[in-house]
């Protein structure tokens, strides 16, 4: 099963018809949604004159049967505590949002579709093919 978990940037990617979102979307069994990417994007949608049909959008695309919402668990929050430490020690930290993300994606095993060159610096993190680095 080839699961994928969406960036903030890819959803956006997703919503302006980018091909390469297109094609990992089409590609994958289940598409993952990270509690922490729903919430910048739910600050995105405040910040915009479109709050409301952004939403309505986000609310089809999360009731689509291959789509889950992750949830952060007192798993997410060990892989959190790993994850920011080893960055910390390797002089490249990251958003703190990101590594939340990036602890979704370890959590689940899920290939991680972004454009943020800077999960590069996560061990062990799978990335799509789409992020040209």
């Amino acid at each position: 099963m080839r699961k994928i978990l969406l960036d903030t940037n890819a959803y956006a990617g997703f919503l302006a018809g980018d091909k390469t979102v297109l094609i990992a979307l089409g590609e994958a069994d289940q598409v993952l949604m990270s509690i922490f990417v729903l919430g910048e994007l739910f600050l995105g949608f405040r910040a915009g004159q479109r709050e409301r049909k952004n939403k309505e959008i986000l609310q089809r695309f999360l009731q689509k049967p291959s789509v889950a919402v992750l949830e952060a668990s007192r798993d997410t929050a060990e892989i959190f505590g790993m994850i920011k430490s080893t960055l910390k020690e390797s002089g490249h930290p990251i958003p703190i949002n990101d590594v939340w993300i990036a602890s979704h994606a370890f959590e689940t095993g899920a290939i991680l579709v972004t454009y943020d060159a800077h999960f590069t610096a996560v061990p062990g993190l799978r990335i799509w093919d789409g992020l040209s680095v």
